[in-house]
């Protein structure tokens, strides 16, 4: 769980916090935080070693996804540089620019955005405040801020992999992908995995389909936040006869894997963290997961910039780089042939050498 010094967006009409499951409060209040004894209490000013401040898209801190990933790389930066790490959850979109101008107020020293969806807000705010410091997750602007660093991932080519696997495991020939939400950070992990079925069917001759997205239209749960619409996304897969199922959309797909543990014959990917790890109720329907490391990315940020006193500049989490990969088959190892893992891993190898092409 995430335990650290945390502030929650003012005026909020609820705190979205997702653990096992979403819920709404009418008054902002912290949860899983540190008991009072142990925790120093929030100030005005930064800390010694400096202050950096997340500010999360709607699916909260503890979301086993991209939110809850960013304040670990904090908290790990937290715990080795002594830099204080904060958080403020974004209910909505509204409270996206009230958020940022909470830690601008604060005086925070970097203050980390988590999201596509933050980058309106988060290029008004450098525009309007030039002497800030900012880092933006899974946005780039065609004309670069001098105080924001954006920090993307490649996630075409380990989403890539998990396709060639997918197709290579199911025992029906279907296999589904669906997303939170249509945008390019969630489609870029949907094309990659339908281009990866793509590619087992041609070097074998097989013609798995996929359900859930054709490169242009499919099934979006418009949220990152409802079990529900997970768990009814990925029933209506299996209906149609999918067995393995690569849900984009942080919690929501959560509800997919809850379906998959009940239903005993459908097979999970994971998206962004290893979700074997964190979600262990279960743990044991995941086949792997598609990781894209943004807790190594931010701790670098924020030594870079807070440390080091370094501005702007871009990042990109590639295979090569371990900035993406792809999670251990954990409790499926047994399940997944010899054969295949031998291919998954010359796939690997071949797409980072650039013999594999992955638009």
């Amino acid at each position: 769980m995430i335990k650290s010094k945390r502030l929650f967006a003012v005026g909020a009409a609820a705190v979205l916090v997702l653990a096992a499951c979403g819920s709404d409060d009418d008054d902002s209040s912290s949860t899983d935080a540190a008991p009072a004894t142990d925790a120093a209490p929030a100030t005005d000013a930064p800390a010694e070693a400096g202050t950096s401040c997340e500010v999360t898209d709607v699916g909260g801190v503890d979301d086993k996804g991209f939110n809850q990933i960013a304040f670990e790389g904090a908290q790990a930066a937290e715990a080795d540089f002594g830099v204080t790490a904060e958080v403020l959850e974004s209910a909505s979109d509204a409270d996206y620019a009230p958020n940022i101008q909470s830690f601008i107020d604060k005086g925070c020293n970097l203050i980390i955005t988590v999201g596509f969806l933050l980058g309106d807000a988060t290029a008004t705010a450098a525009t309007d405040n030039p002497d800030q410091q900012f880092a933006i997750i899974d946005f780039g602007y065609e004309e670069p801020f001098d105080n924001v660093r954006t920090l993307n991932f490649d996630t075409a080519p380990p989403s890539f992999i998990a396709g060639y696997l997918s197709a290579g495991m199911t025992q029906t020939g279907t296999v589904a992908t669906y997303g939170g939400i249509n945008i390019p950070p969630v489609t870029v992990f949907m094309d990659g995995y339908v281009n990866g079925v793509n590619y087992y069917n041609s070097e074998k001759g097989t013609d798995v389909t996929v359900l859930g997205w054709d490169g242009a239209d499919g099934t979006f749960a418009g949220n990152f936040e409802n079990l529900d619409d997970g768990k009814n996304i990925a029933s209506s897969f299996a209906d149609e006869g999918a067995d393995i199922i690569f849900p984009v959309a942080g919690p929501v797909g959560l509800g997919s894997a809850a379906f998959a543990t009940e239903a005993g014959d459908v097979l999970i990917v994971g998206v962004d963290n290893d979700l074997f790890e964190s979600d262990s109720a279960n743990a044991g329907v995941y086949l792997t997961s598609v990781l894209k490391n943004i807790d190594t990315a931010v701790y670098d940020t924020i030594e870079a910039v807070v440390i080091n006193g370094e501005n702007g500049g871009g990042y990109l989490g590639t295979l090569e780089n371990n900035g993406v990969g792809v999670a251990p088959y954990h409790d499926q190892d047994g399940n997944v042939p010899d054969e295949l893992k031998a291919e998954v891993e010359a796939l690997t190898a071949a797409i980072i050498a650039g013999e594999v092409a992955v638009d």
